[in-house]
């Protein structure tokens, strides 16, 4: 590459060796409330409570995946015991720092396996968080430990948006979904595996922060397979947590499986 003083006026930044653990670590913990700030808005949020809570009913949810509490901390506010795992201490730090989190169990460790000795009506999986299991054999894996949980007749819920594939033109890779004065993230998929790593670059006062995280797609119809393998049974999919209809042009799901 030619030096034409670019590398004197950015500097793409990573985090140090051994400072955080995973993607979720201290570096995205640091700021991931403010960055996600728009999913955290009371708009997005009580629609998602809303129907969690009467999936609970009586009973107690488990959060899989539970961060730093964006639907763990409302929907114990609405009276529904919660307990949460997730594999960052760092998120979970910014959890139990907040208002309201004494009252919430969380297992610091991997969502796929990690046990919580109690029996749930509802265990749930939001925003694409099924996706960071960059595995078929541990996304199967997370739908078994979600039905180990659950009591007959329990439910599990996933959030996840629909793969971008229908966008890509033959033998193009890779997706922008965001470019602003902030930075820009773009998706680069490999339609052999199933693998894709999402982008993100993002404009500082001393530099690019760059912060890639590594995922695997999967369709509607196959997660449904791994629901089968588990022991558990599609009960009703919705494009969205407002029970829209799921069409062919729907970007995400809210997927509801249920144990028999």
């Amino acid at each position: 590459m030619p030096d034409d003083g670019t590398a004197d006026k950015i500097r793409v930044m990573a985090p140090a060796s051994g400072e955080y653990e995973g993607f979720f670590g201290e570096h995205v913990a640091s700021v991931y409330d403010e960055e996600a700030a728009a999913m955290f808005d009371p708009a997005v949020v009580a629609p998602v409570v809303d129907l969690l809570a009467e999936l609970a009913g009586d009973g107690r949810a488990l959060e899989l995946g539970i961060g730093t509490g964006r639907i763990a901390l409302p929907l114990s506010a609405r009276g529904v015991p919660v307990a949460g795992i997730d594999d960052s201490e760092s998120m979970v730090a910014r959890l139990r720092a907040k208002p309201g989190a004494e009252g919430i169990e969380v297992a610091v460790g991997d969502f796929s396996t990690t046990r919580v000795d109690a029996e749930f009506s509802l265990v749930y999986l939001v925003f694409n968080t099924i996706f960071n299991l960059v595995t078929q054999e541990a996304q199967v894996a997370c739908f078994e430990n979600a039905a180990a949980h659950l009591g007959n007749g329990g439910r599990f819920v996933i959030e996840t948006h629909v793969p971008d594939l229908q966008r890509l033109p033959l033998g193009q890779t890779i997706i922008p979904f965001r470019a602003d004065p902030r930075g820009v993230s773009f998706d680069v998929y490999d339609v052999v595996t199933q693998r894709f790593s999402s982008q993100h670059f993002r404009f500082t006062e001393t530099g690019v922060r760059a912060t890639p995280v590594e995922l695997r797609y999967a369709w509607p119809a196959e997660l449904d397979l791994m629901a089968r393998i588990a022991g558990l049974t599609l009960e009703h999919r919705f494009g969205g947590w407002q029970r829209e209809p799921f069409t062919a042009l729907s970007r995400a799901h809210v997927s509801m499986y249920v144990k028999r």
